[in-house]
């Protein structure tokens, strides 16, 4: 018998008289989203560090949201065609594992596919992106922690030494500010 049931992984203290909206969430294949959850914007503004602009990109934060006392979000993105997460690093560690459609992953000096079910791991404080290069939306679920560090912009000198590898070179996206002086790199625009 166990003498700490509290430790059993899969048992919830009754709650008498509680019910809990958000228990159960309709998922709707035909517009791939959850009934109750209001996708929002990826993140504001682009910034002016290079790599800090993104494209097509969706927020659907299923769990842990605003006024949930949780220790983790679980969040689902999705790009659209032709679309591109930030280039950014963290301390803390990313993990995404795909539901839908393919995708490119950068992570640091490696670049690889994903289709749905695949794992990405990305260590902390290594410069990552998500791309979509393909005609379908690429989403994925991402699970952090609530409470995090802050993403941060991918120095000059980095982004150069990750340049200088031809798959991140041909892989990687950027769009900068016109006037800026920096150029898609990949395109050579």
């Amino acid at each position: 018998m166990n003498e700490h049931p509290e430790s059993a992984s899969c048992e919830l203290p009754e709650q008498a008289g509680q019910n809990d909206e958000r228990g159960h969430r309709v998922f709707d294949r035909a517009h791939f989203s959850w009934d109750g959850i209001t996708p929002s914007v990826y993140k504001l503004g682009g910034g002016d560090a290079p790599g800090a602009s993104w494209r097509e990109v969706v927020r659907h934060t299923l769990i842990g949201g605003a006024g949930e006392p949780l220790a983790f979000q679980l969040r689902y993105f999705e790009i659209g065609a032709g679309g591109y997460s930030s280039l950014e690093k963290h301390r803390h560690v990313h993990a995404i594992i795909v539901l839908r459609g393919r995708g490119t992953v950068v992570a640091g000096r490696q670049v690889f596919r994903v289709a749905p079910f695949d794992l990405a791991y990305i260590p902390g404080g290594t410069p990552h992106q998500f791309i979509n290069d393909g005609p379908e939306p690429f989403g994925f679920l991402c699970p952090v922690d609530a409470e995090r560090d802050a993403p941060q912009p991918v120095r000059a000198e980095e982004l150069a030494s990750l340049l200088a590898e031809p798959v991140v070179r041909a892989a990687v996206r950027l769009q900068e500010p016109a006037g800026s002086g920096i150029r898609d790199q990949r395109s050579g625009l």
